[in-house]
């Protein structure tokens, strides 16, 4: 039974310590949208999409009056678009991501996920008129958001495709040149991209998932730290079990939200991610977590153990908490996000290296980390190789989301604005990985890939 202490203490975490579900997202399969021509394909898109979700926004809405939880974005996600039948040149491709935009605007949902490829071993026509086609459907839309799958552990790294996506992302910068490159938060490149995550840029609807589900994605960085802080002096032992039983009531929160909307909305539950997703507001910081466990500043040694600790104790909290957890589920860690994150990177203490090296235990990877605008592809393309290969080897996910702000340089910053907040430009390796990139090919998958 629910009682007035668990009330009160949820009621506290919404408004002092900025817990709060992220995301309602609704994963649509466009599979069936296909036809002999681009035109009528991209109709069908449109009339799917706005006839399943043309309620998400008016539920969503409800569920935060009612239950006074509040529910930050509405998005949906689709079938990558690369899939699609009827589709095929680079003019297709941005036919279909204004298709997709009208639909956004139609629904009034703030971001639409799943105009990827999944090209981790190999790249079809189709998935070679998408990627083109990528930086000017990310220039031209305000709410597509795209993504590409570039390695697994059972495929090894497709570095040909890391190498288009390198340049994909300067094309992007350059583009949106005159709003500091904010298309590249759009565009994000993946190792093992988990088919049901709710998370922008990265969220599409897989091949494995049905015709339509309810994910929900959960946040409350200030609350776990809230609660570290409550617990004092304590041994590791200890925080671990704070961790785990603040992350078991931040994602039952989570299930109550998604369960709701699944019923209000007629269509099934998937699964909630239990991911701790920060913001620029104060209070709501993962950075600010690991320096309560001890840390003077999130970067120092001993930053990657406590992020460890920190997304082994989320994971298992939450997956007591729903018997369908899925998604990314753990802690991000993206800069311009994070108010801790930014500090940290502007005083020294948090360098791209360190950061590669924490996302080898966290959920994602180098998320929304602003670059001189003059890094060349190929250092990009390299940056996102090391990145799949972390993701490859471990058997994780892990992902680049990268801006190289156009005609800025160390010691600028760059402004996004609401939840992508600012980022100051950090310093990337000035020695060239142009001829290792180069070499094209696929990276093998490891030995331990070998599990039949």
């Amino acid at each position: 039974m629910v009682n007035i202490h668990d009330i009160l203490e949820t009621v506290n975490m919404i408004r002092e310590e900025h817990l709060d579900v992220r995301t309602i997202t609704m994963g649509i399969s466009l599979l069936d949208c296909g036809s002999s021509g681009a035109d009528v394909t991209c109709g069908n898109i449109y009339d799917k999409i706005t006839k399943y979700a043309e309620n998400l926004v008016r539920v969503g809405e409800e569920i935060e009056k009612e239950y006074g939880i509040p529910i930050i974005n509405k998005r949906v996600s689709v079938t990558p678009i690369s899939l699609i039948g009827g589709l095929l040149t680079v003019d297709d491709y941005l036919k279909a991501a204004k298709a997709l935009d009208r639909a956004a605007d139609t629904l009034g949902v703030n971001f639409l996920g799943g105009f990827s490829a999944l090209v981790h071993k190999g790249m079809t026509e189709k998935d070679t008129g998408l990627m083109c086609a990528i930086p000017e459907a990310l220039a031209t839309t305000n709410k597509v958001c795209s993504s590409v799958n570039v390695a697994t552990t059972k495929a090894g790294i497709n570095m040909d495709a890391v190498n288009i996506c390198g340049n994909i992302i300067k094309k992007i910068a350059f583009l949106t040149r005159d709003n500091n490159s904010i298309g590249c938060a759009k565009f994000v490149v993946f190792a093992n991209a988990p088919e049901d995550n709710p998370f922008m840029a990265g969220a599409f609807h897989g091949v494995g998932e049905g015709e339509c589900v309810i994910n929900v994605g959960v946040s409350g960085p200030g609350v776990v730290k809230s609660a570290i802080e409550r617990t004092g002096n304590c041994d590791f032992s200890v925080l671990a079990d704070t961790i785990k039983k603040t992350a078991f009531k931040v994602t039952r929160m989570g299930q109550l939200v998604a369960v709701e909307a699944s019923k209000r909305l007629g269509v099934p539950f998937g699964i909630v991610d239990l991911s701790l997703a920060p913001t620029p507001a104060i209070g709501d910081s993962v950075a600010h977590i690991l320096e309560a466990m001890g840390l003077e500043k999130c970067g120092t040694h001993g930053t990657t153990a406590a992020l460890a600790m920190l997304n082994d104790a989320v994971k298992k909290g939450g997956s007591m908490a729903s018997s369908h957890v899925g998604g990314l589920s753990g802690a991000f860690i993206p800069v311009s996000e994070d108010q801790g994150m930014i500090d940290a990177v502007s005083c020294g203490a948090l360098s791209i290296d360190k950061l590669e090296a924490m996302t080898s235990v966290c959920s994602v990877g180098l998320d929304m980390i602003a670059i001189p605008g003059n890094t060349p592809a190929e250092t990009i393309a390299a940056i996102i190789a090391d990145e799949a290969a972390i993701g490859m080897i471990n058997g994780k996910t892990t992902a680049v989301r990268l801006i190289p702000a156009y005609g800025k340089d160390i010691g600028d910053t760059v402004e996004f604005g609401g939840l992508l907040g600012y980022a100051p430009i950090i310093p990337v390796n000035k020695y060239s990985s142009c001829d290792f990139v180069l070499r094209g090919g696929r990276i093998p998958a490891p030995i331990h890939s070998l599990r039949n």
